[in-house]
């Protein structure tokens, strides 16, 4: 994974108390066009607050990441201690520390170890290679069970064009926003203004249509970075000259949303609620993430059990306007309620199988306009409990 125009380096600088990667740095060859999505939860982290204002100029070169500790609800010295360790970097470095962008993720509420983040960054920058994207994807992991990354290469004015990303994500995961931390670098020449646009309508198409929990975090960061070292014509227009960028950005977190919801906490299975047939894109919206976000129906999921009355009450309480006695419910190509009543035990078995076999598109038709949308989610499980009864131990 390596992306022409930067390098990377994770290290263990003991934040995380298993001992493992904590503390990662990317950083480009010279300053990028960049942008960010962020939180839109009102209580928001030290590094957020940081690199949003960072970004008001659409440059950076370099991002300063630590697992383990969220630097979040730490007042003053949180903020502190973002801006100091982003300025110990950027020193190391030889940048401007405006240049420098923080992410943190983990724990919240606990004063961020800063002399021990500022020990490691000499061995971090003097380790950094082209090739250190996929040991960052590792350091940046909390909860879940493997790195995720995604990758692409295509050709765009006869160039080619580079662009990857690695996301971490598999608890405290719900709009509005990104519900992670996620990075993207790209060696594509394009202004930082037309990046912001197109990442934020990559962002709502791809990582606010995924839910594990309902729950925002206090950190969602989406950053993406570009190097301009393809040599392509600079993208300044989006809406005819980054057609290529917009759709590579869309794949590229799309297959990263994925991953998350792949991976969610103690996650068995995964599946997409599909709302069909509302009288307008807010009420489709509205059904599909009560669905979605329904603990009920996540752990019959869980169970392989087709309790479709669970979908109906959630439906109830959506806020869409819709008839009853015309919903129709299909799981996979098995339909198991027309019309607001239940087709019976076969539609019923028929349907637990496409549950078994997933991943799968649980189908809810409205009948009550011609609108629609979507949820990837996962079930809900024992483990999920287990998991986060125990995150602080």
């Amino acid at each position: 994974m390596i992306v022409p125009g930067f390098q990377a380096a994770a290290t263990a600088a003991g934040i995380k108390k298993n001992g493992g990667l904590d503390l990662a740095l990317i950083v480009a060859d010279t300053p990028c066009a960049a942008a960010g999505v962020f939180t839109r939860n009102r209580v928001k982290a030290a590094p957020v607050l940081l690199s949003r204002e960072r970004l008001r100029r659409h440059r950076l070169q370099a991002v300063l990441i630590n697992s383990g500790n969220a630097n979040a609800c730490t007042g003053a010295q949180g903020m502190t201690a973002a801006v100091e360790a982003t300025r110990q970097a950027a020193q190391l470095l030889g940048l401007p520390e405006n240049l420098v962008a923080p992410a943190s993720t983990g724990v919240i509420g606990q004063p961020l170890p800063l002399e021990r983040i500022i020990a490691a960054l000499p061995d971090l920058v003097a380790s950094l290679s082209p090739e250190g994207l996929g040991q960052v994807a590792q350091a940046i992991m909390t909860t879940d069970t493997r790195p995720k990354t995604a990758f692409i290469r295509e050709t765009m004015f006869g160039v080619p064009v580079t662009m990857v990303g690695i996301a971490k994500g598999a608890g405290m995961i719900h709009p509005d926003m990104a519900t992670l931390l996620a990075f993207v670098f790209t060696d594509a020449a394009v202004t930082g203004r037309v990046l912001k646009h197109l990442l934020k309508e990559a962002v709502n198409q791809t990582f606010n249509r995924i839910t594990i929990d309902g729950d925002t975090s206090t950190n969602d960061t989406v950053l993406a970075l570009a190097s301009g070292k393809a040599g392509n014509p600079l993208i300044a227009d989006p809406r005819l000259s980054a057609l290529s960028l917009r759709d590579w950005l869309k794949d590229l977190l799309t297959d990263l949303a994925r991953q998350v919801v792949a991976d969610g906490e103690g996650a068995m299975r995964t599946y997409r609620i599909l709302v069909q047939g509302a009288a307008s894109p807010r009420q489709a919206q509205q059904a599909a993430a009560a669905i979605a976000t329904s603990p009920l129906v996540k752990t019959a999921m869980n169970g392989a059990d087709v309790n479709w009355g669970r979908i109906m009450a959630a439906l109830g309480r959506s806020g869409a306007n819709f008839q009853p006695e015309r919903v129709d419910i299909t799981f996979g190509p098995h339909q198991v309620v027309k019309n607001g009543q239940g087709l019976g035990i076969e539609a019923e078995n028929a349907a637990r199988q496409v549950i078994l076999d997933g991943p799968f598109t649980l189908t809810v038709h409205l009948h009550a306009g011609n609108f629609s949308d979507y949820y990837d989610t996962c079930d809900l499980s024992q483990d999920y409990i287990r998991i986060n009864a125990s995150y602080r131990s």
